[in-house]
């Protein structure tokens, strides 16, 4: 099992930790680097600058918003810095939710989220692949673009740039058993919002047939520290965040995983107390078992204990959440 650090996105700001964070995972060892987007930085600026400081280590987004980006400009971008990188681009996708959608990127959410997906993966890989101009009468997406309020002058192009590889690796961020399932069939990894390594049957069935080679690459929080209920608050807090706050009542995409989880009457609560705008409750309300079950919080000894029931399923990257150099080395040495 490969290390990963993922740096998430900025919030009110750029964050100073973050360069000497990466450089410090590559001496490490730390097989790669993500950055994510949300509502504020992008995804690719913050990684280029990483690029720029480092020359080994991988580059991932984690994820980069298909609502953000036509598939050709996600495609350019990704061509574009695995240039500039010798090679090192992971290209990490994800649709987000309506909220995000509809609210930030003015777009419509797909109705059918698994064929807007597919046609978009389609459209990247014919960019990397680079056999002919880029032709696709989706349902989501068009090109040339047919749409009645088009002029009808668009013609089928191939990238100018030729790609470094046409195999750039993409992974895609995926939640539900159909969009998992169909993710084993369309992409080279899969990038779980949330792992347990001990209720693995949640993902049986959309795993039961992966391919060879095929990437599973989890999120973690990690913090080495004596206080295991005060290690596990940033992880409370973000899980009230992400299940009471990301998505509408009746359509969150985080709530319904945790549900599926086995934690479905918890995750309903937090919902209720976040929206009713009883934050701190919220997260008090995020049981400590499932916020435990999902990271790696605690003493050294500890941390080496569960690491192990990592390593036992079928997860290749652990992506690391710390903000902590100590974190970061303690781990290195316990997966050595």
């Amino acid at each position: 099992m490969r290390l990963g650090l993922a740096l998430g996105y900025w919030g009110r700001g750029p964050s100073a930790d973050h360069l000497p964070l990466a450089q410090e995972a590559e001496r490490l060892g730390y097989h790669s680097v993500w950055t994510a987007e949300s509502w504020g930085s992008d995804v690719f600026t913050p990684l280029t600058w990483i690029a720029a400081h480092t020359t080994r280590i991988r580059l991932g987004t984690a994820v980069a918003q298909m609502a953000a980006r036509s598939p050709t400009t996600t495609a350019m971008h990704a061509l574009t810095l695995d240039h500039l990188s010798g090679g090192r681009m992971m290209l990490g996708l994800g649709l987000s939710g309506p909220q995000v959608v509809e609210g930030w990127y003015g777009r419509p959410f797909p109705k059918s989220p698994l064929t807007a997906t597919r046609e978009y993966v389609d459209v990247v890989r014919q960019v990397l692949r680079r056999e002919g101009p880029v032709e696709l009468d989706g349902r989501f997406h068009q090109h040339p673009y047919r749409g009645e309020d088009g002029t009808g002058l668009g013609k089928p192009l191939k990238p100018i740039t030729h790609p470094l590889r046409a195999d750039l690796p993409i992974l895609l961020g995926a939640e539900g058993p159909k969009n998992i399932a169909q993710t084993t069939r369309i992409a080279d990894g899969w990038l779980p919002l949330y792992w347990s390594p001990t209720r693995t049957v949640a993902y049986e069935a959309a795993l039961s047939d992966l391919p060879a080679d095929f990437l599973v690459a989890p999120m973690a929080h990690v913090r080495v520290c004596d206080d295991v209920a005060k290690g596990l608050l940033p992880v409370k807090a973000m899980l009230g965040f992400y299940i009471g706050g990301m998505g509408h009542a009746a359509r969150n995409f985080h709530a319904d995983l945790m549900a599926r989880m086995g934690y479905e009457e918890e995750a309903r609560l937090i919902q209720e107390l976040f929206l009713a705008g009883r934050r701190q409750e919220a997260v008090l309300a995020v049981p400590d078992a499932f916020a435990d079950e999902i990271s790696l919080v605690g003493p050294r000894e500890r941390i080496a204990e569960r690491l192990e029931l990592w390593r036992k399923g079928p997860v290749t990257d652990l992506l690391v959440l710390s903000p902590d150099l100590h974190t970061l080395r303690v781990l290195a040495e316990l997966n050595s």
